[in-house]
């Protein structure tokens, strides 16, 4: 793995040089965007708006329009915005493991301790560990600032980039409807959802998609046509959803005594 920042932890007076990792991988195929007449590759070109000529990535530049003009930022200007968090990732607090929404959570990124950090930064490990808690950092990275929580997955610290508040769109504004739902209906459901509760292990899930994708692109290189799938999306009836609740409990059962 190739490290994408390099910097320091800092949590109290205690810095931890570190290299971060991205911590997950896309998994999507590669797919060529192609014209639909001969089936040849489209290309970007980064063009000059106003002579229509391509640009070279050497000669492009950033700027922030102000009025009718731009004011060109250079590279020092990014790391002069706040030089401290370019380079540190600074604990300002620490927060219980379950005090946090799921939905604030965007992307998992692996620590590792250079060579004079490995004492501090097993410190802090085994202190996130032993307490449960997460701490919580702000730093910057490819221009902008980054909210973070930082925890312990399988004995590594890992910094996960979170959402800001701001960054989380209101769902007020949404259709919810206010249908009552009975006792005895809520009562079906979570009986259902205990019958269905286990462990969470990861590795029961797998990405099947691209498996299934790739079998579409070998069947149709070999001149095979693909099968369509029905699949019922009839939503089920308010009258209906006792029944189905109870049949779905009765077959969970079934299941988990076979």
């Amino acid at each position: 793995m190739r490290s994408i920042w390099n910097g320091s932890i800092s949590f109290g007076l205690v810095s931890i040089p570190i290299k971060m990792y991205s911590g997950s991988e896309d998994r999507r195929l590669d797919l060529d965007m192609l014209d639909s007449h001969d089936h040849e590759r489209i290309r970007y070109k980064r063009v000059n708006e106003k002579t229509g000529k391509e640009v070279e990535w050497k000669d492009i530049v950033k700027g922030f329009k102000q009025d009718e003009d731009y004011v060109i930022l250079e590279k020092e200007d990014f790391a002069l915005a706040n030089m401290k968090k370019s380079k540190t990732i600074d604990i300002e607090e620490f927060i219980e493991e379950d005090e946090v929404a799921d939905v604030l959570f965007k992307k998992p990124y692996f620590l590792e301790p250079q060579k004079e950090g490995k004492k501090s930064y097993n410190l802090l490990r085994d202190a996130l560990k032993k307490t449960g808690k997460l701490g919580v950092a702000t730093f910057v990275m490819r221009e902008k600032e980054n909210l973070s929580l930082i925890g312990v997955y399988k004995n590594t610290l890992v910094l996960n980039v979170i959402r800001f508040e701001d960054e989380i769109r209101n769902p007020a504004d949404l259709k919810i409807g206010t249908t009552k739902v009975s006792k005895k209906e809520v009562d079906m459901a979570i009986s259902l959802i205990e019958n269905y509760t286990t462990e969470f292990k990861i590795s029961k899930y797998k990405d099947v998609y691209n498996d299934q994708l790739m079998k579409i692109i070998k069947n149709k290189a070999s001149g095979k046509k693909p099968k369509t799938e029905k699949i019922d999306e009839t939503p089920t009836p308010a009258k209906d959803l006792m029944a189905q609740l109870k049949a779905s409990l009765e077959k969970r059962k079934k299941a988990k005594a076979s």
